[in-house]
């Protein structure tokens, strides 16, 4: 039987990267003059990639943002971002820890992210994360990504895994649904930037800080049959 596998969202679960997020997009709407986001505003940007983060900050400020306009937005976005990284985007408290706790028991730990790969990387490279992970896969790995099943599937062949001994832990719609339509089960995280409260999301288990992601837990949910819910997807 292989050893059982934790997958870990990146953006407001693993890592706080809002402060950077914010910056980054501010500098790239600033182009063409609109307002500044905040981080209130983050909840209702994020989880797509760059690309939908730029037009739902156009959407907010009531902008138009013509196609065409979209790549040199986000070559502005991705200079700015890479330029300023690691910024100040740290692990949440207690992530060291639970991660040292899961490898540990025996346990293999990877990454599923719709953040491109081009960011995600580095990021975690900077932050001396990344050799912690079998695998690290993102929104631009696979020609499909979260809420797709096969982000989370595809994840989990790289790094050995079986769906049947698998747990997704995230902060938004995108990993819980992810997780379901995976047949995976999953634990949500409440400091993330969701924005409806997790719980509502029907995840297997909610957690609000690491210390409460323990091997006792993890074991406790693997094999459980994630339940149908009427949450929709979020594109």
């Amino acid at each position: 039987m292989t050893a059982p596998l934790v997958i870990f969202d990146l953006d407001g679960t693993l890592i706080d990267t809002a402060p950077d997020l914010v910056a980054s997009l501010n500098y790239t709407i600033a182009a063409a003059d609109l307002a500044p986001v905040t981080y209130e505003d983050l909840t209702h940007l994020v989880g797509q990639g760059a690309r939908v983060m730029i037009r739902r900050a156009y959407q907010l400020r009531g902008a138009t943002i013509e196609e065409a306009e979209v790549e040199p937005l986000l070559a502005r976005f991705l200079a700015h971002y890479k330029r300023e990284m690691p910024g100040a985007s740290r692990p949440y408290p207690g992530v060291i820890e639970a991660l040292d706790r899961l490898s540990a028991a025996g346990m293999t730990i990877a990454v599923c992210t719709n953040k491109l790969e081009e960011l995600a990387v580095p990021l975690m490279d900077t932050l001396g994360l990344a050799e912690r992970f079998r695998v690290m896969t993102c929104g631009d790995t696979f020609p499909v990504r979260k809420p797709d099943a096969r982000h989370i599937l595809g994840t989990i062949e790289r790094a050995g895994g079986d769906p049947s001994n698998s747990v997704m832990i995230g902060d938004s719609i995108n990993d819980i649904l992810a997780a379901r339509n995976a047949g995976v089960p999953s634990i949500a995280v409440t400091f993330g930037y969701s924005d409806v409260p997790v719980a509502t999301l029907d995840p297997g288990h909610v957690i609000d800080r690491f210390s409460d992601l323990t091997v006792d837990l993890v074991q406790s949910l693997i094999g459980r049959k994630p339940v149908a819910s009427a949450v929709p997807s979020q594109r």
